[in-house]
């Protein structure tokens, strides 16, 4: 376990974690869950932690554990140090309960659960208060049954907590709405508001950045703080992310997991930058690097509304990564949203032939599909099949054109500006637009109509390719007014 210490004079080090339960995937509301306390530890020099919370036994599982370790990998959020299973944790989570126990902060309560059940009842019939109060609070215990039994804390009675939160602001909490907390059931095993805070404060954890739906939480994991003589963490409730309409995120909003993102086709890059505005905000600030968001990052800058998610905005923000990426990061990252979406690899061919293209075509791609599809023209081998489209921008008329062109091409340096000045003087010797010359080229170099421009086109491909490519259009490829 690992003790806070000072980072810089006596302040201490901040240590955030993230701490989810393996039940199923990274949901987009735990990533950014995850982003904010990442992104919070490693702007100040602080340590990120990871938790897995697997006290469910029946619903945790490994695969679930696998697929939030992948989900944080590809989102880039290291973590430090090994993984902590709290389930693992449990001798200690009762060694706590049982502390408190022998010193008289939390007691044994005999009472079953058809009695807590008529207790509430005749009080929600007599129209009281339905929270539970044990009549073994303060029995002695010569008076305890040989029974099963479970330990409760003893929560403050009168007045009231505060919870200081950075987001929500000072919440105040009567005492008499809080319960005597179970902490240990009836099996001697630890409940899960047990486990969280023994293991925050044994991980050192200084900010408890986590969902709003939690802050209710906090008022009853203060009492556990209290009684041990423990520091209570910063704490910092933001709020949950809704969909376009309004309403909490859920599948009927589209994907839920940060690996099927990954399997769309979104750069982690663009995500991470999604995520981060997606309830915070630096000025008007809407595209900004990892180093910037690291910089700006702070909680007050966490709105207290629920955020919408809006795909749009998201691949807006992609494109700009992708824009800005090393050809070769991009590359290797859109390799690895192949292997997500179940896609074959490129050949080493098509690799390099990718690598050539992506300057031409990044700038416009917003998603990985995307950049593919615009790179198209340089992954597909001769001979090319020409879509409807394309067929017909290579009617007879245009592949004559084309012919004429070839020898013009073979004897013409290999650079944009000497291409340009190339096609631009056919254009005007046939009497032509070079507008009537760039569709059949297009059609001849990629086999479609819609591609990037047929210099680039040109440039990636090189003469040799490009003039074999040529003379397929002018000879070999049917063309509409053939089919006619």
């Amino acid at each position: 376990m690992s003790e806070t210490v000072p980072a810089t004079g006596t302040s201490p080090q901040v240590v955030t974690r993230f701490a989810p339960s393996p039940t199923g995937f990274l949901h987009i509301g735990g990533a950014r869950t995850a982003l904010f306390n990442w992104l919070y530890a490693r702007g100040r020099g602080g340590k990120f932690l990871l938790r897995i919370e697997d006290t469910d036994r029946a619903r945790s599982t490994p695969e679930a554990t696998a697929a939030i370790l992948q989900g944080m990998a590809w989102l880039g959020l290291d973590h430090d140090g090994e993984v902590v299973s709290q389930f693992e944790g449990a001798e200690r989570h009762a060694e706590v309960a049982l502390q408190l126990l022998a010193e008289g902060k939390a007691y044994k309560c005999f009472s079953t659960q058809e009695e807590i059940a008529a207790f509430r009842e005749a009080a929600k019939a007599e129209g009281k208060s339905t929270l539970f109060r044990s009549p073994w609070r303060d029995a002695a215990p010569d008076t305890h049954p040989d029974a099963p039994f479970v330990v409760r804390i003893k929560a403050p009675l009168d007045g009231t907590t505060v919870i200081a939160d950075e987001v929500q602001g000072d919440v105040t909490i009567r005492n008499d709405q809080l319960d005597d907390m179970v902490l240990l059931r009836s099996d001697g095993t630890p409940v899960y508001m047990l486990a969280v805070v023994v293991d925050d404060h044994d991980m050192g954890v200084t900010h408890v950045i986590r969902g709003d739906d939690h802050l209710n939480n906090a008022a009853r994991q203060m009492t556990i703080y209290q009684a041990m003589g423990w520091d209570v963490p910063v704490w910092a409730h933001i709020p949950l992310i809704h969909g376009p309409d309004g309403k909490k995120l859920s599948k009927r909003h589209g994907a839920l997991g940060a690996q099927e993102y990954q399997a769309m086709g979104y750069p982690a890059a663009g995500m991470r930058n999604y995520l981060a505005r997606l309830g915070w905000s630096h000025g008007d600030d809407e595209f900004f690097t990892d180093a910037q968001a690291l910089e700006w990052f702070d909680l007050d800058g966490i709105g207290k509304s629920p955020a919408r998610f809006d795909l749009k905005k998201l691949e807006n923000l992609s494109g700009q990564h992708m824009a800005i990426t090393p050809d070769a990061a991009l590359q290797k990252e859109c390799a690895a949203y192949l292997g997500a979406s179940g896609q074959p690899a490129l050949t080493d061919d098509q690799n390099a032939a990718f690598v050539q293209a992506l300057p031409f075509v990044k700038e416009r791609a917003k998603t990985f599909p995307d950049l593919i599809e615009k790179a198209h023209f340089a992954l597909v081998e001769r001979p090319l099949a020409p879509d409807d489209k394309a067929l017909k921008a290579l009617d007879s008329d245009n592949r004559s054109m084309l012919a004429e062109l070839t020898p013009q091409l073979r004897n013409a340096n290999w650079s944009r500006d000497e291409l340009e000045a190339t096609l631009n003087t056919f254009a005007e010797d046939r009497e032509t637009k070079f507008g009537k010359l760039a569709g059949p080229l297009r059609a001849a170099l990629a086999g479609r109509t819609v591609t990037p421009s047929v210099f680039d086109m040109m440039i990636v491909l090189g003469r040799d390719e490009t003039l074999a490519r040529i003379k397929d259009a002018a000879e070999a490829f049917p063309s509409g007014d053939d089919a006619a």
